[in-house]
């Protein structure tokens, strides 16, 4: 089975993540923020008490920012510094600074355990002969971002009982 202390030096689970992340940001607009003076940012000016949407997910989809924005690359993320953790402003799907979700490294070392697990113990297929070119990757936009339509697959349990028994 696998454990906590399996993954912690992953570089295939970081760069997965952080492309997840980018292009499936769970809530694509962040908490609203407060400008607390006046200020100028980057040529706009923003007066004081002016609300602040940042948007997550289009700011993951940037050809400005991210060549060929759209496509899941992982590898772009193998040794690279940018994290989720909001130091970055082009990848920020917990926010950043003071106002960073909370839960942040506990939803991640909780989704890292399952999706490990889920990959190590399971042989995974689709339905009725359906081809991964088929399956729909729409999305439904909201407070959150869920799929447009579930996910079916059929998973087969591939290992023995007594490869996780303990002597």
């Amino acid at each position: 089975m696998v454990e906590e202390s399996h993954l912690t030096n992953s570089n295939t689970w970081t760069a997965w993540s952080r492309k997840s992340m980018r292009l499936h940001p769970v809530v694509p607009l962040l908490i609203p923020h407060e400008s607390m003076e006046d200020c100028e940012l980057q040529g706009f000016y923003i007066p004081k008490k002016s609300r602040v949407m940042v948007n997550a997910w289009a700011i993951g989809r940037d050809p400005d920012v991210w060549a060929d924005p759209d496509s899941f690359t992982p590898e772009r993320f193998i040794g690279s510094d940018i994290d989720l953790r909001g130091r970055h402003f082009q990848l920020i799907p917990f926010g950043s600074g003071r106002r960073g979700c909370p839960g942040l490294q506990l939803g991640l070392t909780v989704v890292k355990l399952v999706v490990a697990q889920l990959v190590h113990c399971f042989d995974w297929e689709l339905p009725n002969g359906m081809k991964p070119s088929e399956i729909d990757m729409s999305e439904h936009f909201g407070l959150v971002t869920a799929r447009a339509k579930h996910l079916m697959a059929i998973p087969t349990y591939r290992l023995h009982p007594q490869c996780y028994l303990h002597e």
